[in-house]
């Protein structure tokens, strides 16, 4: 588990460049709207703190990463706030909108077959690249930066008894956990995914990596296995929730109409666990992005 120390020394390399992001009732919980960020996810928290964390000359280099979309527009948008270069190594069936996001802050998208962008990542292909690279899970500086939402929430929501947490990679709920089980240890970090790509329960009860193929709208959450993670997210998560993808994929214009909120298919994860968990504790519930797919929101809007 991270250090405190870290996270809230991350929080605050990043606070200057990223939203203290509300809370929005919804029955039986609270939404925390991370897709109001300024690249419409998290990931900004994390890479912000951890290209801070560097020396000058290596993030005059330029940054790289690797990403389905999120981390690769947070990394274009970081570079573009410190005046440095950026390319992104992206799996080349990444929404339009994700790419068009990457490209918009100035950052080169480099298009790859999945199993060509996984490759490059298990080979360490960055080391290779004249760039900094950030790693855009695993690191747990970039994780640290992720748990300044679980320092929000402490804040915001002092009675806290409950958080749920998408789960692709594991950043996101490694740095929340390491903030609350820290500062509140009674607090129940809940991990959800969809039953299109349910990794972590299948890597879990393996004990190890297996093969597992996407088949979700939760693009965000279709990382692969890191070994690195594993011991995290055995520390992190309390309980596990699976989303079936014909509820996620309904919880998305629920989203729009209840709550005035649009969220992509991870992002609407943790709000599709919420009627699987039994009421009273107070929850909170992440809506971690909001980079859907504009072609996919009007499909899902209409029915």
């Amino acid at each position: 588990m991270i250090p405190i120390e870290n996270v809230k020394a991350a929080a605050e390399r990043a606070r200057p460049y990223v939203q203290r992001t509300p809370l929005v009732p919804v029955e039986g919980a609270l939404l925390k709207l991370e897709c109001l960020q300024p690249t419409g996810s998290f990931k900004v928290r994390g890479f912000f703190a951890a290209a801070l964390a560097l020396p000058k000359e290596r993030v005059a280099n330029g940054l790289i990463t690797v990403s389905a979309g999120n981390a690769a527009q947070a990394c274009a948008y970081v570079a573009h706030s410190l005046g440095v270069s950026c390319r992104v190594v992206m799996y080349e069936s990444a929404p339009a909108t994700k790419i068009e996001g990457v490209k918009r802050w100035g950052a080169t998208p480099v298009l790859r077959p999945r199993d060509k962008v996984l490759e490059w990542l298990n080979t360490q292909g960055w080391k290779s690249e004249p760039e900094t690279f950030i790693h855009p899970f695993a690191d747990r500086t970039v994780m640290a930066g992720h748990g300044g939402i679980g320092l929000e929430l402490l804040e915001d929501v002092p009675e806290l008894a409950r958080v749920v947490v998408p789960v692709g990679g594991g950043g996101l709920i490694g740095g929340i956990a390491a903030a609350v089980k820290a500062l509140k240890p009674g607090v129940q970090v809940v991990g959800v995914q969809s039953d299109g790509y349910p990794s972590w329960s299948t890597w879990l009860e393996a004990g190890g990596p297996v093969p597992v193929t996407p088949n979700t709208i939760a693009d965000g959450t279709t990382a692969p296995f890191d070994a690195g993670m594993f011991e995290v997210i055995k520390e992190s998560v309390d309980r596990w929730i699976t989303v079936p993808e014909p509820r996620l994929r309904t919880a998305i214009p629920e989203l729009a109409s209840s709550a005035k909120v649009v969220a992509e298919g991870a992002g609407a994860l943790a709000y599709a666990a919420l009627e699987q968990l039994e009421p009273g504790p107070v929850t909170v519930a992440i809506v971690s992005g909001g980079n859907i797919d504009t072609k996919l929101l009007a499909l899902l809007l209409g029915g």
